[in-house]
This record gives C-alpha cells, sequence and structure tokens, in this order.
C-alpha cells in the first residue's frame, strides 16, 4: 500500500472515523488502536491502547477523556498548527477515546498561551455537534460525549500528566506519586486518559486505514508518522511530517539547515547533538521524537544556550522534590561559573556530573530526571576547555585554586 502522511491534502472528511468506530465495540476500538502500535506523541512513548485499555477495564461509572493541549516544550509548536487546523480531527479523535473507554466528558487542557485557539476549537465543537457527533445519544448508540475548553497558568510542569490533572482540579500543579496512575485514579479520582493532540489526531486515521496500514508508515520498528517543528538557523523552519523512525538529517535537510554546530532534538528536555551524530533516527529508542528540533550554527556559543536552558529549568521547577528544586539551581551555578572562569577544567565539574545522575535517578517526575540532559550533552560535546572564552581569565590564572 502507498504510504501517505496524515496531513496530506486528501483528508477524509472530519468525522468519518468516529462514525465508522460506532459500528464496532468499544473493546474492538480500543484493540485497533493497540495493534497499530502507536505511542503518545507528547514524548512520552507510552502505548496508547494499553492505556486506552486499562481505563477501559476500570471499575467505574464515571470516567474522563483529556487532551494534553499544554505545548510547553521549548521550540515545540506542531500542536498550535493541529488546534488552529484540525481541532474537528482532535474533537473526533477525543470521541473515540470516549466510547472506547465508556466515558461521555471530554477536557481539553490548553497552554494558557493559546487563548486565541479557543475560538477554532469552540467552532470545531460546534460543527461536530451540527453533524450529530457529540451531545445526548450520538447515532442512537445510547453513548453521549461531549468536550469542553480549560486554559492553565503558564506552568511548563503542567505538561506531565499528573500535574495537568491537579490544574484541573484546582490545585497547584504539582506532580502526583505513581501508583495509582490516572487510568485507575485520575481527574476527580475517577479513571482517566491523557494524550497528546497529536496522538488524538492520528486515532481517526487508524480506525478508518486499520492498524497495519498506520504501523506500515512508520520505519522498522517504529509505528506511524510523527510530526516535528523546527527552528534555529535553518531557511525554512516550520512543521514537517516524517515516518517515525526516519532519520534526523532528512528533517534537516527538508529546513535546509545548512551550518550545523549542533541540534537539540525534542526541547530542552531532550537530547544535544553535534552535527555528526544527524544520521540518528527520531525515535523512542534514539533521538526523542517529541516533536522540538533546534538547529545552532557555528557562531553560536553553547554554552550561553545551556545557561539559558538551565535558567529555564530553575523557573519551571515545581520545586516539590529536594533533587530538582536544588539540583537545577547547583547546574545553572556551574555553567555560569563556566562562563566567568571560576571553573576551567573538566574534572573540576565531576561532582556537577555525580549530581545529574542523581538527579536522573531520585527527581519525581520527568522534569528533574531530564534536565540535566542539556547540561551533560553540551558540556561533553561542545564545551572545549582550551577555548580563551573559558580559559582566558581562569581561577587557575587568578591563583584561587
Amino acid at each position: 500500500m502507498e504510504k501517505k502522511v496524515l496531513l496530506a491534502e486528501d483528508q477524509p472528511e472530519f468525522g468519518a472515523g468516529f462514525e465508522l468506530a460506532l459500528t464496532m465495540t468499544p473493546a474492538d476500538v480500543v484493540y485497533m488502536v493497540r495493534d497499530s502500535g502507536i505511542k503518545g506523541r507528547g514524548g512520552a512513548g507510552f502505548p496508547t491502547g494499553i492505556k486506552w485499555n486499562l481505563a477501559g477495564a476500570a471499575s467505574s461509572d464515571v470516567k474522563y477523556v483529556v487532551c494534553n493541549a499544554d505545548e510547553g516544550e521549548p521550540g515545540t509548536f506542531k500542536d498550535r498548527i493541529l488546534l488552529e487546523k484540525y481541532s474537528e480531527r482532535l474533537i473526533e479523535g477525543m470521541a473515540i477515546g470516549g466510547y472506547a473507554i465508556g466515558s461521555s466528558h471530554g477536557i481539553i487542557y490548553l497552554r494558557a498561551e493559546y487563548p486565541y485557539l479557543i475560538p477554532a476549537i469552540e467552532e470545531a465543537r460546534k460543527n461536530m455537534i451540527g453533524k450529530g457527533l457529540l451531545g445526548k445519544n450520538i447515532r442512537g448508540k445510547g453513548f453521549d460525549f461531549d468536550v469542553e475548553i480549560r486554559t492553565g497558568s503558564g506552568a511548563y510542569i503542567c505538561g506531565e500528566e499528573t500535574a495537568l490533572i491537579e490544574s484541573l482540579e484546582g490545585k497547584s500543579g504539582f506532580p502526583r506519586n505513581k501508583p495509582p496512575f490516572p487510568v485507575n485514579s485520575g481527574y476527580l479520582n475517577k479513571p482517566t486518559i491523557v494524550n497528546n493532540v497529536e496522538t488524538f489526531c492520528a486515532v481517526p486515521h487508524i480506525i478508518l486505514g486499520g492498524p497495519e496500514w498506520y504501523a506500515d508508515l512508520g520505519i522498522g520498528e517504529c509505528s506511524g508518522t510523527k510530526l516535528f517543528s523546527i527552528s534555529g538557523d535553518v531557511e525554512k523552519p516550520g512543521v514537517y511530517e516524517l515516518p517515525l523512525g526516519a532519520p534526523l538529517k532528512d528533517l534537516l535537510e527538508l529546513a535546509g539547515a545548512k551550518d550545523i554546530q549542533a541540534v537539540q532534538v525534542g526541547g530542552a528536555s531532550g537530547r544535544t547533538i553535534p552535527a555528526a551524530d544527524t544520521y540518528r533516527s527520531l525515535s523512542f529508542g534514539d533521538l526523542p521524537p517529541g516533536g522540538s528540533v533546534i538547529v545552532f550554527d557555528s557562531t553560536v556559543n553553547m554554552l550561553e544556550v545551556l545557561e539559558n536552558f538551565m535558567e529555564f529549568f530553575v523557573h519551571e521547577s515545581c520545586g516539590q522534590c529536594v533533587p530538582c528544586r536544588e539540583g537545577t539551581l547547583h547546574l545553572r551555578n556551574a555553567v555560569e561559573d563556566l562562563i566567568a572562569g571560576d571553573i576551567c577544567n573538566k574534572e573540576s565539574l565531576n561532582d556537577y556530573f555525580k549530581l545529574a545522575e542523581v538527579m536522573r535517578i531520585t527527581s519525581k517526575c520527568g522534569l528533574g530526571q531530564t534536565a540535566v540532559n542539556c547540561f551533560v550533552d553540551i558540556i561533553n560535546n561542545f564545551v572545549d576547555f582550551t577555548d580563551e572564552r573559558i580559559s582566558g581569565e581562569c581561577c587557575c590564572e587568578r591563583g584561587d585554586q
């Protein structure tokens, strides 16, 4: 079968996937999603079908479908495009999820900086109601479903699903302890599925094309396609759709990246690699395919980039757990010392690398566990300790040691 991207011009009619899903049993819908191999397109990579199966099997009269539209990772804007142009597809995917797990209520948790997208989402909801695909007793199946929009408060941490749920409940966005997991005890302590915008948008295509068709869109063991937001030092920044598992170099060629010093893949919490590594694949088994790709050319001081991102993590840490709250601060201070010349050899950073490992293991959520990635990658791959910008007036020459 010819491979086609999901955002091609020959888009199926909005609602067609949901219409077909309603002719199946909820269990068959779950099995189709499971067999497609789709994993969370927000970057966490948890198998969507397994999540839906667990929530569907949970015992409760009330369940929730939550769309994580809190797109806060630096350099990511793919979900914004989907919300602008494909809100109806998003709501359709959420309705399919509701039918599959037995939920009548959907919530779109929208990034605080995206209030201008609310009219587009509301218009999409009205269109779905007009088609008879939202509301009471949809298509005479005895299935009710509707969606509402909630806006966040600008907190990066609320991209983590349990912090998002806490925010929905009107609390501070602190990650919860796991277990219990949201599929058993999520929003208002009811079974809840939380999926990314892109994940929900892909579901109607899976229903229409079948799980094998969708899986075949990927490369190797990867399933489906993936959207990537690419920015920085490229000729054609924007959102591109590639088969999941494609080499990074394919994306860089599409965007016109010519002078490449470094590429940050997966946002500030992802990985920062040199140009020599752009052959690697955009996949859950290699470079994190969350969606953000930022290119830095040879004129960029990567230590200044690192300082910027570590300042971001210090600001965005919720402060709940010590490893993240204190660790991000210490790593930022180390970068400032490097820039000031107060650290002028790699051996002086050994304790900071040990701290980074402690943060990976002991931080409560993904923020603290991955905030160390940019520190480790940039120090190891892009800092030349013989560079006069670092060693020109260093502590050794001042006699500080």
